[in-house]
């Protein structure tokens, strides 16, 4: 049985409880941030997407130049900045990924391009103080269109001293660092190593480094309210959102209208967390501590005309589900058990009762397979969700899928193994056991979204061959794509595919008598899919079951020259898919191609914008569709000297690229949990063209 742990949403945040994921995404163009208490004229964070009208996407590179221009306002400073990395961090109570939310919500609504980078312990409330349980959430937003959250952040705001320490390492010289003052005593310093105070000692002299008391000024500014000491500590989190919003000229009504909506159940919460928040912005506005605020223009010129809103890939990947459903004109059922990162989709789900949607969490992994199987034997649109482990579980049920040929979808959201590995970090490494992970020859198209917001047509895509050619599907995700989010543009109805299917009626063959009866295993031509028959159609009743079926007429053979005949068959079933050729980006005709796949795309494109920058030639591709491959994949590998195939695993990508094509493909490798840094991939591609 797999060991599960608590979802994102559940870690946002146990001191002000967990954003919803509904409220923090919205996004749209230009408002004016505005002091808290006023009402600034912005679009709320929370409420209806907003319209964009800039132009297509510019080639700025995810690095360069932070600052550009300045001026003075009164007695502040406001500097204008092209783009932004902040880092919050603390405790996983301290309400970091929370905080986090608020302020990417707020981003969004302001027009900005954004990444995000939640990162957050296993453990459901791991030990206080300490490095392992320390909550962290990255914040990469810019007037251009960006892919990354960013490889080191700008700001740091340590919550503290484990905080501090576990991310002091991430941070550039000359950053700016918001620390916690409060936090800084004698026991919490020694828990993490501090014998001498870091705020003392000078070994952060190389930093701007802004010590404010956090939790007493919380303390003080919610006095008024009659709180307990440990009550009104819960609302630390807000102050220090206060004062970023103060600094970075973020819209403000949004959250204030959030925390009310959120707490309207408990009034005096909620105005104390108004307060304490309002509390930050007045803080930043009035110390000498802070005398710079800072600007970054809205990305008007990033985006294609159309209304955009802010969104996770399990978001994403949820409403690609729902809206899958509705052009199949079929019920959409998910069976599913909760696995860290996949849960949210079944949470998402369980929401949408009114799109023809059916959520049934099952009592372990097996179960719920199973029932998304019979499901999709009656007729629905059938998904399962799960991680690495819960794949390792539903394997023989994927197997009977492959044998009946029924579509269903196996979504799973990769994180770190093996076992239970590293429940809340992301990795790459279950491509070899969606291709392979299943008794016999089990052939399954594998499909990967490449960032948040395309997990949304990667589900349509994955639906469309599943409900085409009647086969389970992989979707492979991971916990980058999963809980990072994106603007997304919302397509428009008429731009979504046509996924109707025709289910079986009648009799579809002839015996040699003129007796006309069903076929169930009776294929068509062009896709070699069987017909989809709904039980209790009359006269199409038929055997269905895990033992080999023989062609055309499904009835039990135990014939060596059927089995052979029908493994045969569904191979090249999934062989003749019809999958888009693949796109290369090669300006220059470039003797090195760096290929990748799923979550690697934003570091890979980053990475290849830099090098491309500085005069380097390179070509660039991503696969979407690793099984099967698109058909021009071979003849795009042999134009090259050198393909690069960088991978959050030990080379399983390049593995497959060998076996299959014979070509040398060179992997570059990493499995720390963590994303590729623009930067690093940069380096590494650098070394493969000179060499």
């Amino acid at each position: 049985m797999t060991s599960q742990v608590s979802s994102p949403a559940e870690h946002a945040d146990e001191a002000n409880d967990a954003s919803d994921p509904s409220d923090s995404a919205s996004s749209g163009p230009s408002g004016s941030p505005g002091r808290p208490g006023n009402s600034p004229a912005v679009p709320d964070a929370g409420s209806q997407a907003e319209e964009r009208t800039g132009g297509n996407a510019g080639e700025n590179a995810d690095a360069g130049a932070v600052e550009s221009t300045g001026e003075s306002t009164g007695d502040k400073e406001v500097r204008r900045l092209e783009r932004v990395i902040i880092r919050f961090a603390g405790d996983s109570g301290d309400g970091m990924q929370l905080t986090g939310d608020r302020f990417t919500s707020e981003t969004a609504s302001f027009g900005n391009d954004l990444s995000t980078l939640p990162n957050f312990p296993a453990e459901i409330r791991a030990p206080a103080g300490t490095l392992p349980g320390v909550s962290s959430f990255q914040l990469h937003f810019a007037d251009h269109d960006i892919l990354t959250p960013g490889d080191a952040p700008n700001v740091l705001v340590a919550m503290n001293p484990a905080a501090l320490k576990a991310n002091i390492g991430d941070v550039p010289r000359g950053a700016e660092i918001i620390v916690n003052t409060d936090e800084f005593t004698k026991r919490p310093m020694a828990k993490v190593g501090y014998h001498t105070s870091p705020l003392e000692d000078g070994s952060l002299d190389g930093y701007h480094v802004h010590p404010v008391p956090l939790t007493t000024l919380t303390i003080e500014a919610l006095k008024e309210f009659g709180l307990s000491r440990k009550e009104a500590e819960r609302s630390k989190n807000m102050f220090a959102l206060g004062l970023l919003s103060w600094m970075y000229h973020r819209p403000t009504e949004g959250t204030e209208r959030f925390l009310r909506a959120k707490f309207a159940k408990k009034p005096q919460i909620a105005e104390a967390n108004v307060a304490a928040f309002r509390a930050g912005w007045n803080f930043g506005e009035t110390t000498e501590d802070f005398a710079v605020s800072y600007e970054v223009a809205p990305a008007s010129s990033a985006f294609p005309p159309g209304t955009y809103r802010n969104i996770s890939g399990n978001l994403a990947l949820s409403y690609g589900l729902i809206a899958a459903g509705h052009q199949a004109e079929l019920p959409l059922y998910l069976g599913s058990y909760p696995i860290t990162p996949a849960s949210d989709i079944l949470h998402e789900l369980s929401r949408h009762k009114n799109f023809g949607v059916r959520t049934f969490q099952a009592e372990d992994e097996i179960a719920a397979i199973g029932a998304a199987l019979g499901a999709a034997f009656g007729g629905s649109l059938a998904v399962t969700t799960t991680s690495g482990p819960g794949v390792a579980l539903k394997s023989e049920t994927i197997g009977l899928a492959v044998s009946l040929e029924l579509p269903l979808l196996v979504v799973a959201i990769q994180r770190g193994g093996p076992s239970t590995g590293l429940p809340t970090k992301t990795e790459q490494a279950d491509l070899l056991q969606a291709m392979y992970g299943r008794n016999g020859e089990a052939p399954v198209p594998v499909v990967a979204p490449r960032t948040p917001a395309d997990c949304f047509d990667a589900a349509l895509e994955a639906a469309r061959i599943a409900l085409v050619y009647r086969t389970p599907v992989f979707l492979l995700s991971d916990g980058y794509l999963a809980n990072g989010s994106e603007p997304w543009r919302i397509p428009e109805p008429d731009e979504l595919p046509d996924l109707r299917v025709r289910f079986a009626t009648g009799p579809n063959h002839e015996l040699a008598d003129g007796t006309e009866v069903f076929w169930p295993y009776k294929r068509d031509p062009q896709t070699l899919a069987r017909p989809w028959a709904v039980p209790g159609t009359p006269g199409l009743e038929h055997r269905i079951g895990g033992i080999e079926k023989q062609d055309g007429t499904g009835n039990i053979s135990y014939d060596p020259a059927n089995h052979d005949f029908m493994v045969r068959t569904r191979q090249a079933k999934i062989d003749g898919i019809h999958v888009p050729d693949l796109d290369v980006d090669d300006p220059d005709n470039a003797r090195t191609l760096v290929l990748g796949w799923g979550s690697t795309y934003g570091p890979i494109t980053a990475a290849v914008r830099r090098l491309r920058k500085t005069g380097a030639p390179i070509a660039q591709a991503h696969l979407r569709h690793l099984n099967p491959f698109p058909r021009n994949l071979g003849e795009i590998l042999a134009r090259y000297d050198k393909v690069v195939v960088p991978e959050m695993n030990l080379g399983q990508l390049a593995t497959l690229l060998r076996a299959k094509y014979l070509v040398d493909a060179h992997s570059y490798n990493q499995v720390n949990g963590m994303p590729f840094k623009a930067e690093q991939l940069a380096t590494a591609l650098k070394e493969a063209i000179d060499a």
